[in-house]
């Protein structure tokens, strides 16, 4: 088998209302990636997630290079392939961020293109271990721009609807005002549901230290992302002073930097991102890492669950998958949660392959 057409593309799905955070307020998920056909008609899709912005530079390096590294090569040889990319031309100026998420989508759709060739959906090529699907829970309900009474409406219709965890943004100018939000939440949903916060590295130590200790008594189940992702030495004082885990990933992107962070006993939930670390291939290799300090796997889902789900039912220190259903509608076999489990994907691949009419509704690019 052998590549003989790499096209990118850019997608941009609205988000239906807009949602804030600590530090973004997107109006719609931009999918930057790409299409690799091969010469037996197989059509491989990867691509990464972004708040809609830089999306062209992303598509602009695939385009530019890696797909010269790809033509004409065979898909199987991927980790040889992404040897290729991951230190050649863009090595000396992109070893994280842009070049590394148009690495992320190239390396997605080489895995789509051999679970397809192989007739069997992803989770299931890599080995499978959970057969029973995979505990979910929500985002969705928790953002930073909803008032308290939308926050409360939404995550107790989330605990209805069988999820058995919760996430909630925090980040406001006044953490009074995080404390009085998550507060109301716990009371709302009961001690038996697990509840995790994201700071979207919205504070420094300090404030970290303060409001943490102060958060305990919510018994949340994690603390994520409290400081800038590059502080490996805050977040171990965090660690080890805290009496709730720290989580991080979705802004670390090498395997390298998670080293550092697990070593440093800084990580407690590793939340590797596939379209952020450089795609599958790098994300197991981080997993196995996490596995060997007997530390969890819970992904940041930039994909929206559609390849993490694969991941997750593949890992055994994957213990559970966020939920986000923002673009789920596009995809031809979309991530699907009932009961609060991920319904295993049955089609070959990676689950990455876009509805014919959405991707050229969507298409900016």
């Amino acid at each position: 088998m052998k590549i003989v057409n790499v096209e990118s593309f850019v997608l941009h799905v609205p988000l239906h209302p807009p949602i804030t955070d600590a530090i973004n307020s997107p109006t719609h998920w931009g999918l930057p990636g790409v299409r690799i056909t091969t010469d037996e008609g197989i059509v491989g899709y990867g691509y990464t997630g972004t708040c809609a912005y830089g999306d062209d530079l992303i598509a602009g390096a695939i385009d530019r290079y890696y797909a010269p590294v790809l033509l004409g090569k065979d898909p199987f040889m991927v980790k040889e392939l992404w040897d290729g990319m991951r230190f050649g031309q863009l090595h000396w100026v992109g070893r994280a961020g842009i070049a590394h998420m148009a690495l992320a989508a190239v390396d997605i759709a080489l895995w789509d293109i051999m679970s397809k060739a192989s007739n069997k959906p992803l989770w299931q090529y890599l080995g499978g271990h959970k057969s029973e699907g995979i505990q979910a829970y929500n985002t969705n309900g928790g953002w930073l721009n909803w008032s308290k009474e939308r926050l409360l409406k939404d995550i107790t219709s989330y605990v209805e609807q069988g999820f058995a965890g919760v996430k909630m943004k925090v980040g406001k100018p006044d953490p009074r005002e995080d404390f009085e939000r998550v507060k109301a939440v716990r009371e709302a949903i009961g001690p038996n549901i697990i509840l995790m916060i994201d700071v979207n590295q919205q504070w420094n130590v300090n404030t970290a230290m303060t409001w943490g200790k102060k958060l305990e008594q919510f018994d949340l189940f994690w603390l994520e992302e409290p400081l800038n992702p590059d502080d490996v030495a805050g977040h171990r004082k965090l660690a080890r002073e805290l009496n709730v885990p720290i989580a991080l990933g979705e802004h670390v992107y090498t395997k390298y930097a998670f080293r550092d962070y697990i070593q440093a006993e800084a990580v407690e939930y590793v939340q590797a991102d596939c379209t952020r670390v450089g795609g599958v291939t790098e994300w197991l290799q981080v997993a196995n890492l996490a596995a060997a300090y007997d530390l969890p796997v819970v992904p940041h889902v930039g994909d929206m669950g559609q390849i993490h789900q694969h991941l997750v039912a593949a890992t055994p220190n994957a213990i559970m998958l966020e939920y986000i259903p923002w673009i789920r509608d596009i995809f031809v076999e979309p991530a699907t949660v009932k009961d609060g489990r991920y319904a295993l994907p049955q089609l070959p691949g990676a689950s990455t392959e876009v509805i014919p009419s959405c991707f050229e509704n969507y298409r900016v690019r």
